[in-house]
């Protein structure tokens, strides 16, 4: 699932589209306008995006298979008694 930007929270800077490691944004040509969400599907969901914003203005919708718990059977198995 792509970044959401709170149109009324940004401010344009365009950080999240540099800080970007996958370019899931892509920049206008002119300056000072909203970043586009070009490759929404190449989203890593790493959060950097997110935790550069100045003024928190995007959020990360993270799929459901990725906020599973991951549990090693073996260890289901060394019960303590």
């Amino acid at each position: 699932m792509p970044p959401v930007i709170n149109f009324e929270k940004c401010i344009q800077c365009q950080i999240c589209a540099d800080i970007c490691p996958v370019s899931v944004f892509s920049l206008p040509k002119k300056e000072k306008t909203y970043p586009n969400i070009k490759f929404p599907d190449e989203c890593w969901h790493c959060n950097a995006c997110v935790l550069d914003c100045p003024k928190e203005a995007i959020e990360l919708r993270i799929p459901l298979n990725y906020n599973m718990l991951h549990i090693d059977a073996a260890e289901l198995n060394n019960k303590e008694n």
